[in-house]
């Protein structure tokens, strides 16, 4: 019978993490423990590590549009980081975000890896971890509770109810929370106004938490959030109404990256977790740094497909590394492909080139998405007991004749040695890799300009179309002088259209442009396009049916 993740996660062979700290030359003095697998790096330990002068090589992971066929991107960064460490004999540190419980207990699923090829302790990872997702969620709802406490108080500022834009936050999915009346009743309860939930993940302070460098820096961007504007329609930021401090009190501790390991003992950093449809989608600046000043190779994964987490890597937060990535994964399946041209699982278990031959123009649009930033690319392809050799060769064949190197992959039923031809490529394109990055808009150019830049060149739109509330955000930006930020365009995860039922690689279509939130903290305006929810519903049949724990306190269920 084969064992389950969690199974297999639960009989693996743990190190003290102390012993995984020490293959980073981290001692015990530099870590702040929870329990015996898994502790958060201390200051003292991130400012040495940024004196050392050492930044090892990037990589990037990043993968077709994620189908329900599968696609494993999680499970191929471990497995291929397992084989640079454990195959090469190369000091190698993997860095992933933390799973949100919102999917956990919805539809995804967690975010651990699969197989033999999975960070542990995968339970934990998946549930509460070391709190920040808690921390986060606090931190969410005491800046609301502040800012309705200030309107309730006097209002010196004359902030309008009507005009906030911070919403509350839970780390749930719950759609009955999108819209919400609060304050009814008694005027002791406070002033009655509308308002939302969203996912914790998609909140400005995940992304702030992300992005910061150390306390001062977290507490500076907190300070600079938009609460909302005055009667006069006048902007209000936290720092006017002073509760910076306090927020980043609730964030500190959650700052400091968290270190975990493979099944196969390689150090990883899990830490940071916004979504990659709704925000920018990458692991923290911290967590990452920290792991170039660390070790000699580094695999980073972003969210969801290149069209999301791998544009807003390298358009926006590569300009926030130490350096920039010096080569780059595209991970496909033969399944996913061939979702892609028949749009339902029915007959994925049965061999169909003609089907992986149409679906293939996904693959060939997010391999090349990746090439025109002038990155050396890998594609890989995370092998299933269902493909068939003619299908793993076709698919291998029409990669390589579009001058692509790849390999296949089997780390999700052998772990690391399922991974080595993919570890040895990869290496040698980084440590070969010497580009200059053409990234997909200028850091000058305006908002509408990089909006346009991005859909045109990345998504394949023709056109941009504005809603008459999206050109009138354009204007207030605009007067506020937040024209210039980059954009974090919030789409569909499933399409490079906005329209989640557009599969494969269309073109000549329109996208939509919704709203444009400015995220001041964060440092970049969010456009909403299509349908994008930021708090999602759960499921007919949620994961969480199929979860449960025992008298011990064993947990199943869990993927």
């Amino acid at each position: 019978m084969v064992k389950s993740d969690i199974e297999i996660a639960q009989a693996a062979e743990e190190l003290p993490i102390t012993d995984v700290a020490a293959k980073l030359g981290l001692t015990s003095q530099d870590l702040e423990p929870y329990g015996y697998d898994k502790a958060k790096v201390n200051w003292q330990a991130i400012k040495r590590s940024e004196e050392n002068g050492h930044l090892g090589k990037l990589i990037l992971v990043t993968s077709i549009s994620p189908t329900p066929a599968g696609e494993g991107k999680s499970t191929m960064t471990i497995g291929i980081g397992d084989a640079i460490n454990n195959q090469l004999g190369k000091k190698t540190v993997i860095a992933l975000r933390e799973p949100s419980m919102g999917p956990v207990f919805g539809m995804k699923g967690g975010a651990a890896g699969g197989g033999y090829a999975q960070v542990i302790p995968m339970e934990d990872i998946n549930l509460h971890f070391t709190g920040d997702m808690h921390a986060l969620t606090s931190a969410i709802d005491n800046l609301s509770a502040l800012v309705d406490n200030y309107i309730y108080q006097g209002n010196e500022l004359g902030l309008d109810p009507e005009k906030i834009v911070i919403k509350r936050g839970l780390d749930v999915n719950d759609r009955t929370l999108r819209k919400v009346t609060i304050g009814q009743g008694s005027k002791f309860n406070g002033v009655e106004r509308p308002a939302s939930f969203q996912l914790t993940v998609g909140h400005e302070l995940m992304a702030i938490l992300c992005l910061s460098k150390d306390i001062a820096d977290l507490k500076e961007r907190i300070g600079k959030v938009l609460v909302g504007y005055t009667y006069e329609d006048e902007p209000v930021f936290v720092k006017d109404l002073g509760f910076q401090g306090a927020i980043a009190a609730l964030l500190s501790t959650a700052l400091k990256p968290n270190l975990v390991q493979t099944l196969e003992h390689t150090p990883a950093f899990v830490h940071g977790g916004p979504f990659a449809n709704i925000a920018h989608g990458n692991n923290s600046i911290l967590s990452t740094n920290l792991a170039l000043h660390l070790s000699d190779y580094v695999l980073s994964e972003a969210g969801f497909g290149s069209d999301l987490g791998g544009q807003k890597f390298l358009d926006f937060v590569s300009t926030k590394l130490e350096k920039k990535p010096d080569a780059a994964v595209v991970v496909a399946t033969v399944r996913a492909l061939k979702y892609q041209a028949e749009k339902s699982t029915d007959h994925l278990k049965e061999e169909n080139l003609d089907s992986l031959k149409e679906g293939f123009a996904n693959l060939d649009r997010h391999m090349n998405n990746v090439r025109s930033y002038n990155i050396p690319v890998l594609v890989v392809i995370n092998k299933f007991p269902t493909d068939t050799e003619a299908e793993l060769d076709l698919l291998k064949s029409l990669i390589e004749e579009q001058g692509f190197p790849c390999e296949i992959v089997t780390a999700h039923d052998e772990g690391s040695k399922g991974a080595k031809a993919a570890a040895e490529k990869i290496v040698e394109l980084a440590d070969k890799s010497d580009y200059e990055i053409k990234r997909s808009y200028d850091l000058d150019d305006d908002l509408e300009t990089k909006i346009e830049k991005v859909a045109k060149r990345i998504y394949h739109a023709a056109d941009v179309e504005y809603t008459d509330k999206a050109k009138d955000q354009l204007v207030k930006l605009k007067k506020m002088g937040k024209d210039k930020l980059p954009v974090i365009i919030a789409k569909t995860q499933y399409s490079f259209t906005d329209n989640v039922k557009e599969l494969g690689a269309p073109t000549g279509f329109t996208l939509h442009v919704k709203g444009l939130s400015l995220r001041n903290g964060a440092g970049f305006v969010v456009v909403s396009t299509g349908h994008i929810l930021d708090m999602p519903g759960l499921p007919k049949h949620p994961a969480a049916l199929d979860i449960d724990v025992d008298e011990t306190g064993k947990i199943s269920g869990l993927f």
